[in-house]
């Protein structure tokens, strides 16, 4: 009985938190945002949970001291090095985590991706990476605090439906043995890829779209497992029971599952009908609200399923179909692709309209500093405020709180609303009342025609030069706004 109930507490442990959502941060991007902009994002969006599929040394800097959880990744590329040479291995450990560590707050590590099916021939050396990972971080007293797991594409399960008769490819036993052992050894969990999108577009219409989409069904068109009579209303629970049930076959029924990705693209050609920004949103908006419910599925309900999305940007540089290219929340000047239906689901993602929020001037605040403040958000503080010159939408009311409120929103976007960033000395404020009037429509607002740029909304760029010196007073020197961050 102490055997077993040992065997147990992983799950049960899962069972206590609270399930969390986080991002994917793809880099196959034409002009990838420098780390601190994608960080001031992450921070702006109150995501919480990101993988990165590298050690990237200048991303893990930049996320120093935000508290922000991060899985890492050894590339495949790395694999056999590092699965060959407790000493690479190490050394991987080293360079990429103890120099980072504590102000990063790295808790995972991925050793490759999907590495069963995508480089075979590295699989004999998968399980020995991972043991020489998990040594080095036991040596630096860091293996209770970083767990090492390795990504699987869902498709090692074979007939995932009933989830109760699925099993993972036999030929990879000699590998998933040793492997799920090793999870279970050290207490780490399965790293689960999950796409309903494939499934959904491999099953010729067999799978409703509805029930990949996590549309609600009527009771007589949910899936019934006909061995447990448990009901599934979604192809995301169905997998990942699958997944559950694969392990217990193999007589592991202790090991917690992570999805590592998971998401819907948002365009497509002609050979991807479903790739719509209506379907993206709908995934995505009902993925976020059933992770972050703690319902866990129909084998194991209560029990967290976190799940990171694929993926934050919109990756423009990758090869093959268009509906490749457009997995992202957001393009990589920071515009959301769609806004998320996430009414109340959290704070996470605050593309959604119900979080929208503006920085303007204060009520009542002293001139001469809105007038200080408006010279540096349109001089060093590199805001485009060309809307404000004489004849342009946002010239009228010409005043200095009416221009300052401007340039205000348009700094705050740019650095994507990161705390600190709506204060300019006082004299701003944080509204969810939109500004915006007549033809002059403020960043933060869905209606605008403006630009994001490195990760920020700004309004219609110009090539003219005039607007700053036509905005400046003569007189009165910009402070230095110590209080904004990244000045």
């Amino acid at each position: 009985m102490a055997s077993l109930l040992l065997h147990l507490l992983p799950l049960a442990a899962m069972a206590a938190q609270d399930a969390f959502v986080g991002v994917n941060i793809g880099t196959a991007v034409t002009d990838m945002p420098d780390p601190t902009q994608v960080v001031a994002l992450l921070k702006a969006q109150q995501i919480r949970h990101v993988r990165l599929y590298d050690a990237d040394p200048a991303m893990l800097t930049a996320l120093a001291g935000t508290g922000i959880r991060v899985t890492v990744s050894v590339p495949n590329q790395q694999l056999l090095a590092i699965g060959q040479s407790n000493a690479t291995a190490a050394n991987w450990v080293a360079r990429n985590i103890l120099t980072h560590v504590p102000a990063t707050n790295i808790t995972a590590i991925s050793v490759g991706s999907e590495v069963l099916t995508t480089i075979p021939n590295a699989a004999p050396v998968l399980v020995s990476a991972l043991q020489y990972i998990h040594a080095a971080l036991t040596a630096a007293r860091l293996d209770s605090h970083i767990k090492v797991s390795t990504a699987h594409s869902s498709s090692i399960i074979l007939d995932s439906f009933p989830p109760s008769q699925a099993f993972f490819n036999r030929t990879w036993d000699p590998i998933m043995i040793p492997l799920l052992k090793f999870l279970q050894t050290t207490g780490s969990y399965l790293m689960l890829n999950v796409y309903p999108y494939y499934d959904y577009m491999q099953s010729h219409d067999a799978i409703p779209l509805d029930y990949a989409l996590f549309r609600p069904l009527p009771p007589n068109k949910e899936a019934v497992d006909s061995n447990t009579l448990l009901h599934y209303t979604n192809v995301f629970d169905a997998v990942v029971d699958a997944a559950y049930f694969a392990m217990s076959y193999l007589n592991f029924t202790n090991i917690p599952i992570v999805v590592t990705e998971s998401g819907w693209p948002s365009k497509g050609d002609s050979s991807d009908p479903d790739a719509t920004l209506d379907n993206a949103n709908t995934y995505n908006s009902n993925l976020i609200k059933h992770v972050l419910n703690n319902t866990g599925t129909p084998k194991h309900p209560g029990v967290a399923v976190s799940t990171y999305i694929y993926e934050l940007y919109n990756e423009d540089a990758r090869t093959g179909e268009v509906s490749e290219k457009n997995w992202g929340l957001f393009d990589s000047n920071g515009r959301p692709i769609y806004v998320l239906h996430l009414t109340g689901s959290g704070s996470m993602l605050a593309n959604d309209t119900t979080n929208q929020t503006f920085c303007v001037a204060k009520d009542g605040a002293d001139r001469k500093m809105l007038q200080a403040a408006l010279d540096w958000a349109c001089g060093p503080g590199k805001v485009d405020c060309s809307a404000m010159v004489q004849g342009a939408p946002c010239y009228e009311p010409d005043t200095v709180a009416a221009h300052a409120s401007y340039a205000f929103d348009a700094y705050y976007y740019k650095m994507a609303m990161a705390e600190g960033t709506c204060d300019f000395k006082g004299v701003a404020t944080i509204t969810t009342t939109d500004p915006s009037h007549g033809k002059c429509i403020f960043p933060g607002s869905n209606g605008s025609n403006g630009t994001f740029i490195n990760g920020t909304l700004l309004a219609p760029s110009s090539n003219s030069t005039s607007s700053v010196s036509a905005l400046k007073s003569p007189d009165i020197v910009p402070p230095q706004l110590g209080s904004i961050r990244g000045v």
